[in-house]
């Protein structure tokens, strides 16, 4: 017989039964709601009409998050490994700008990191493991950076040239407006 831990972690870690859709599925809700949050509060006219419900939805969002994050530690058999790893940390980034804002009084520059949320959804769609394949793409980067250096180079050189002709132009009085 499972223990409630154990239980726990199928529902949270696993998607193969009842509880652990529906669990999915309010994450997803919730992770949907959150970027809603923060594209709404973007605008200045929706926001101050409606800033008291939109933080009170934002609080109920993170302290969500925030027990599922605390779940996930406790119910996980390395902690550790789940606190470090990608997923972990992104969950983490997901939860702190709204406690940081809370405690430093105005850090609002940090709420736009909630976007981060949406990167939660990779965990739900089973995406998660694509993320080791960007692994080849930063190797391939990194054997060419040296090529993508001089690249650069010609581009900023070549954007610098037209700039000085177009500002010659402009001087010469040659500039048709």
């Amino acid at each position: 017989m499972k223990s409630l831990k154990q239980k726990i972690h199928h529902i949270i870690f696993k998607a193969d039964s009842k509880g652990g859709l529906a669990f999915d599925i309010a994450l997803l809700v919730f992770i949907v709601l959150s970027i809603l949050l923060v594209m709404l509060e973007s605008i200045e006219d929706i926001n101050a009409k409606y800033d008291t419900l939109f933080s009170v939805a934002e609080w109920v969002v993170t302290i969500m998050f925030s027990v599922e994050y605390a779940m996930r530690i406790f119910v996980s058999k390395k902690p550790l490994k789940y606190v470090f790893s990608a997923l972990g940390i992104i969950d983490l980034l997901s939860i702190l700008p709204k406690y940081l804002a809370f405690f430093a009084l105005g850090s609002n520059a940090l709420i736009a990191i909630r976007a981060l949320r949406l990167l939660r959804v990779f965990r739900l769609l089973k995406l998660a493991r694509y993320i080791g394949e960007s692994n080849k793409l930063v190797n391939a980067l990194k054997a060419s950076r040296v090529k993508i250096s001089v690249f650069l180079l010609f581009i900023v050189i070549f954007c610098i040239i037209l700039i000085e002709q177009n500002y010659s132009s402009y001087e010469d009085g040659l500039l048709i407006s």
